[in-house]
């Protein structure tokens, strides 16, 4: 730690071995209900609540404290349309070209494909950014950041739980490679594109794959 840096007391209310069952548990019921959406409702959805949620996910801890993320929202109906004209292209040669058939084959119970409509009938494109270096205010030098990749995972994590708290379906979307977005987004060469976020309602009559996740024992060993 800066031996710079002022401390101030914590504000924390310690709760009850009961009480702390009660609000895991339901926040466990809470999150289970999320799931990854890939046909949305064009209805608009206010500024407010994603911006809400954004500072939410800044809360998130990273190495030194030095906050390496930056975070792009997307309504412009122009600036969707580009993005995913170019995110398509990227998946068109990775399915074409690029994925091995293993991938492929675990793909397919899923039914995903080049086509990426989604990117322009939500009303919100979040892309996020691992910010590598930056420059100091103080003293005007570029100064890298620390665990970028870990930071900005932690605070994604929260992004999308915040917006399923928030009443909102999401989709995490990883074209490869995503330098696009640099470029269509106007964000310099020191950011990296971690993750482009759709955000929005699901459509009426959305359906979702019918899949189940790992239970506790097969993720978890206790020593």
């Amino acid at each position: 730690m800066d031996s710079k840096t002022s401390m101030e007391p914590l504000a924390w209310e310690r709760r009850s071995d009961a009480a702390m069952v009660t609000v895991a548990q339901a926040t466990y019921e809470r999150l289970r209900t999320r799931r990854t959406v890939r046909e949305f409702s064009a209805d608009p959805v206010p500024r407010a609540v994603i911006e809400a949620c954004i500072q939410t996910a800044g809360t998130a801890p990273s190495g030194a404290n030095l906050q390496p993320w930056h975070f792009v929202a997307v309504n412009d109906v122009t600036v969707k349309r580009r993005i995913r004209e170019a995110a398509e292209a990227e998946e068109r040669e990775f399915y074409e070209r690029r994925a091995s058939a293993e991938w492929k084959r675990t793909l397919a119970p899923l039914g995903t494909n080049a086509e990426k409509p989604f990117l322009e009938t939500a009303p919100w494109l979040i892309a996020i950014f691992a910010v590598n270096a930056f420059e100091d205010p103080a003293t005007g030098e570029r100064r890298q950041t620390y665990y970028p990749k870990e930071s900005v995972g932690i605070a994604t994590g929260m992004l999308i739980a915040a917006l399923h708290e928030a009443g909102l379906a999401t989709l995490t979307h990883t074209p490869s490679p995503m330098g696009f977005l640099n470029e269509i987004l106007q964000r310099p060469a020191t950011e990296k594109p971690f993750l482009l976020l759709v955000v929005g309602h699901p459509a009426e009559g959305a359906r979702v794959p019918s899949i189940g996740k790992k239970t506790i024992g097969q993720i978890v060993t206790w020593r």
